[in-house]
């Protein structure tokens, strides 16, 4: 199969869309209301794309103890140990986390504000997002590589993007000050956390955060009543950010932010996975993200609107043996920085009967890495052009997209070689929607991801690109007035099938398929009662010729959530949510099926004494159940009670 030939013909035959006509002419396309589910999540009908946006108040509700699990309850999504932040790692149909080996295995990119984070291929260490979830106020998952192609390559599983706080969150844009400060428990660990914001609106010109959150938790229970060892965590994490605005009716805006997170651990095993026992050493973890931002939206042309980020990200991790021992292994220290400019401009436009939102881009990236033990150091510098389109017209919507990439790899201050490689990469979605809310989509992308510095010492791999290519197909409903006055639903139902060549994040593997239907819904009555419906069935294989086993090996269960909940119009909410992980048997080493109940309380104070006030109380696995999810290392926790109390000043 040629893939370039069908980038091309793809590329070529949108390039009539693309260039403005002389004579422009306004648009008939259909254009609906937007539809507001007053559930926890609103599902996100409007878009060919899957993905799924977390929200503040759903990252309240959740009372996640780590970053890693504000997202398991997205379809397609699994964790990997996902209580402690140093095992946790994350999964996206069956892409990224490789179960006791590496918390990564580069096809699940993350970014915080811009910047890319954490993920490196480090030998039994998780994915490394230590960073709190107190410091978010969105979390947006990307399933699979369409739509992520304006963000970077080589995301075959998806890509997740974290938004931080900022402080007219808090002002709700009125000039002067406002605090909040958080207290959280956790029962199962003697879990505790507090969170403390502080703003400052100067004025429409300027305003500034500062956040600071420490959470510490003790080595959980699970179901049997058994203490899991070395679940036991301390994160100090801060957050200082402040944004400018400037020029006729604030068109310029720059915003400086800063986020710190440190991890220490005495006398632990080196394995973080528990899977292993290599011995164990004194750690300590340092995670740095700077990002700059200058924003230029004008209000004379649509055809201007510009986003320029300096983003810098670093973490260290030193260790040494706790007993003294010389094994390489437990003595090596990783410092890694990523920095990253990315130029992009956003035009709207009309041509014909099509309207545009034409998003053009360059970045450049690089990557800077310190030679250790299973870690080999270098330089990964690339420079990267992208074009993404939104074009609408007659109720349709065509998304073509298209990156390219020039990669400069040097390993030669540690002994390694020097490589060169250029990939070319796209796709695109086609989506159309009737006037009733039901819509369908389809779409088709090319992804590459490039030669990796953890693969240095294997010089076959450094030429070597890893190919995936994904079809998908799906319809959405969304309407309200459905069943009754004032009643509002949302559904989307996804399938995909992935294709993914020239392995080079596994051993002994050179071709895998992946397949799978994911599921959203949501429901909600002018009364206040509403429904949560995820979903996500999926198959992976190994078609590796004379592969030992045509599973594939890093393939999560079959998952199924459904969230029944009333809100009052006191601020009260109350939640039941069932959790049901099928059995796992297309695996050579099956894991059972578990069903876990979870209840929660949540009231929020809009007026009167107490408003500002909001308080939430959840049960976890309430029937304490012991159950390990299917490619994690450690049981799950058993019943775990969360309490939180919340106040804005």
């Amino acid at each position: 199969m040629d893939r370039s030939a069908t980038l091309r013909r793809l590329l070529l035959g949108s390039v009539a869309l693309v260039l403005p006509h002389a004579a422009l002419a306004q648009s008939e396309e259909i254009t609906l209301a937007p539809i507001v589910v007053e559930s926890d999540r609103e599902v996100q009908t409007q878009t060919a794309t899957p993905v799924t946006v977390i929200d503040q108040e759903e990252i309240d509700d959740r009372q996640a103890s780590t970053t890693a699990e504000l997202l398991d309850s997205v379809p397609g999504v699994n964790l990997v140990n996902g209580s402690t932040p140093g095992g946790s790692a994350i999964n996206i149909r069956g892409m990224g986390a490789w179960s006791g080996t590496y918390g990564t295995d580069q096809t699940v990119q993350i970014i915080v504000d811009g910047a890319t984070s954490g993920a490196e291929e480090l030998y039994r260490i998780g994915t490394q997002l230590y960073t709190d979830p107190a410091l978010y106020k969105q979390a947006e998952v990307i399933r699979g590589s369409v739509g992520t192609f304006e963000y970077g390559s080589g995301a075959i599983g998806g890509m997740v993007r974290f938004d931080t706080k900022d402080a007219s969150d808090f002002t709700n844009g009125q000039d002067g000050f406002a605090a909040r400060q958080y207290l959280g428990y956790n029962s199962n660990g003697d879990g505790l956390v507090t969170s403390s914001t502080l703003a400052w609106q100067a004025s429409d010109a300027l305003e500034l955060l500062f956040n600071y959150t420490w959470r510490e938790q003790g080595a959980y229970e699970d179901g049997n009543g058994e203490t899991v060892e070395n679940t036991d965590f301390a994160t100090p994490s801060y957050l200082a950010k402040g944004t400018v605005h400037f020029g006729q009716d604030r068109e310029h805006s720059l915003t400086l932010s800063y986020s710190d997170t440190q991890s220490s651990e005495k006398d632990v095993p080196y394995d973080q996975f528990g899977s292993s026992n290599f011995g164990n050493v004194d750690r300590d973890v340092h995670s740095k993200t700077s990002v700059l931002k200058y924003s230029y939206d004008s209000l004379n042309s649509d055809l201007v609107n510009v986003d320029v980020i300096l983003s810098r990200a670093q973490q260290t991790i030193d260790q040494e043996s706790s007993t003294g021992s010389t094994m390489s292994l437990l003595n090596a220290d990783q410092d890694y920085v990523t920095t990253k400019l990315t130029a992009k401009n956003t035009m709207e436009f009309v041509t014909g009967q099509a309207d545009h939102r034409l998003r053009m881009g360059a970045e450049y990236i690089l990557k800077d890495r310190l030679d250790a033990s299973s870690a080999p150091g270098g330089d990964d510098e690339r420079h990267a052009l992208f074009l993404v389109d939104d074009i609408t017209f007659g109720g349709f919507t065509f998304s073509p997209a298209v990156r390219f990439e020039d990669q400069d790899i040097d390993g030669s201050e540690y002994g390694y070689g020097t490589y060169h490689n250029t990939a070319l990469m796209g796709g695109a979605s086609l989506r159309h929607q009737w006037a009733s809310g039901f819509a369908v989509f389809g779409s088709w992308s090319y992804t590459e991801g490039m030669p990796i510095l953890d693969d240095l010492t294997n010089a076959a791999y450094m030429t070597q690109s890893q190919k995936a290519e994904t079809w998908e197909l799906g319809v959405s409903f969304d309407r309200r007035d459905l069943l009754a006055s004032g009643d509002r639903l949302a559904l989307k139902v996804n399938a995909y099938h992935t294709d993914v060549w020239d392995v080079t994040s596994y051993s002994n593997i050179t071709d895998l398929e992946v397949e799978g239907v994911e599921i959203e819904a949501s429901y909600a009555t002018d009364a206040g009662y509403y429904g949560d419906l995820n979903a996500s069935f999926a198959n992976g294989y190994n078609r590796t010729p004379d592969a030992a086993s045509n599973f594939w090996s890093q393939q999560p269960a079959d998952k199924v959530r459904l969230g029944l909940g009333k809100r009052f119009d006191s601020g009260l909410n109350l939640k039941w949510e069932g959790v049901w992980a099928l059995d796992m048997d297309r695996a050579t080493t099956p894991t059972p099926g578990v069903v876990l109940h979870n209840v929660s309380v949540g009231y929020t104070a809009d007026s009167g004494m107490l408003k500002g006030v909001d308080m939430r109380l959840g049960v976890e696995n309430l029937l304490d159940e012991y159950y390990q999810p299917h490619l994690a290392t450690r049981p799950a926790p058993g019943r775990t009670v969360k309490v939180s109390l919340g106040r804005t000043f």
